[in-house]
């Protein structure tokens, strides 16, 4: 290998030598440009091993009983589930239902790294957590919320929303012969009992004549600040979240019925176990024969025994958002079979939105990122186990309601004929 010399006289490396040694480097180069792009592109929530998930949820306190139901279900559906040779982790984080430290608790899951949130529990706590959400790009899938978020951020809604459950008891009850004028309704003030009003508002919308009551329900809806005063305002009764005091929306129905010379035939109620059951009970006491109705977070066995308690076995509706527990369909079998004596609605629920954030997972096509997550989501619509689930229109891939009435102490499904009996 010949010497060469510097123009100064000092020796050279010899020219195959500097081929070899600028060769290694160039190699090196491109293999650091080709696995660089890999490593910075990697997602929050993602390792070599696991793929990282999170919730807020209520695990202790009051609201428990949703909590631990829901991350049940979600559990049993992740178990030995993989994506691209990963394992799937679900981390959540007790918020106890509390807005402020559902926030504290959304901050510490996306410090340490998640890819997504899912089944999160909650109305005021969602609307909460979605911007700090939005701001680190973090999808918020399954939320087990019917105030039908649409943002801000990447907000994928499983379940049909509030206004969908009341709305579809409310147009029974009209079809069955109900009067506008004869339905009122019972509320959370807040954003939970809200979406539900609007339901209620959506039904009555749709027949002529109901002009008025609907400019008083639009007055009670468009209210805002905390705890606004809603009672004695139109056919809609509130109470303070966190409260179970039924007096003031009792009186606030009552004074309707006063002002207006209607009397409430159905009572479509927005409120979680406890204030429900205290307002049915305050009512029957009082010797009312309102028709009750209770959307899916205040319904199934635990309200059944709760009214038992109270001397409520009959006239009472409930909705929920996905099939009879004793259905036939595979998806509900299989979670019969994972969740046991565990199995009730909020679980089965848990258990879907488990089981339909593992199928996009597996369907998506490309690393593991949240933009293809997402484009999975939109892609196709996906049945999971006999459950329709499609995103490609909207954000709610689920407009199902199922109805059912407590009878013999329990509440069981029932057709529309069954339904509209009950009004008569």
């Amino acid at each position: 290998m010949r010497t060469q010399y510097n123009f100064n006289g000092a020796a050279r490396a010899p020219v195959g030598w500097r081929w070899l040694k600028g060769g290694m480097m160039l190699g090196l180069l491109l293999s650091l440009c080709a696995t660089a792009p890999l490593i910075w592109a990697e997602e929050p929530g993602i390792t070599a091993k696991a793929i990282r998930i999170g919730a807020t949820m209520p695990l202790e306190g009051d609201y428990k009983v949703y909590g631990l139901a829901i991350k049940q279900g979600v559990d049993a559906a992740l178990a030995g589930q993989t994506v691209q040779k990963r394992a799937i982790e679900f981390v959540v984080i007790n918020d106890f239902y509390d807005p402020v430290k559902t926030v504290e608790a959304v901050k510490k899951l996306i410090s340490e790294g998640i890819f997504a949130m899912v089944s999160s529990f909650g109305s005021p706590t969602t609307r909460a957590a979605l911007p700090l959400l939005a701001e680190n790009k973090v999808p918020a899938f399954g939320f087990y919320t019917g105030a039908a978020f649409a943002g801000p951020g990447e907000v994928l809604n499983f379940r049909a929303s509030y206004a969908n459950e009341v709305e579809a008891v409310v147009e029974a009850a009209l079809a069955a012969g109900v009067k506008p004028t004869e339905v009122c309704a019972y509320a959370q003030n807040d954003s939970y009992g809200m979406s539900g009003v609007k339901g209620f508002r959506t039904a009555l919308a749709k027949h002529p004549g109901a002009e008025q009551i609907i400019a008083k329900v639009d007055q009670v809806i468009n209210m805002t600040g905390d705890n606004p005063e809603r009672n004695g305002v139109g056919p809609v009764g509130v109470y303070q979240r966190d409260t179970v005091s039924a007096r003031e929306g009792y009186q606030s129905l009552k004074k309707w019925e006063s002002d207006t010379g209607n009397r409430c035939r159905l009572v479509v109620t927005m409120a979680v176990y406890d204030p429900a059951t205290a307002f049915m009970g305050y009512a029957r006491y009082k010797g009312e024969a309102w028709l009750f109705s209770s959307p899916s977070p205040a319904a199934g066995s635990h309200l059944a025994t709760m009214l038992k308690e109270n001397g409520i076995t009959d006239k009472v509706i409930t909705t929920q958002v996905v099939p009879s527990l004793d259905s036939s369909l595979p998806v509900v079998v299989e979670a019969r079979r994972a969740l046991g004596g565990n199995l009730g609605y909020a679980s089965l629920e848990g258990y879907i939105v488990g089981k339909l954030f593992v199928t996009i997972m597996q369907a998506m096509e490309g690393p593991l990122t949240r933009e293809n997550f997402l484009k999975a989501a939109r892609r196709q619509i996906y049945d999971i186990g006999g459950v329709k689930v499609d995103f490609t229109t909207d954000n709610q891939g689920s407009d199902f309601v199922l109805v059912t009435v407590l009878r013999g102490g329990q509440f069981v499904a029932v057709t529309p004929q069954e339904l509209a009996a009950l009004f008569k």
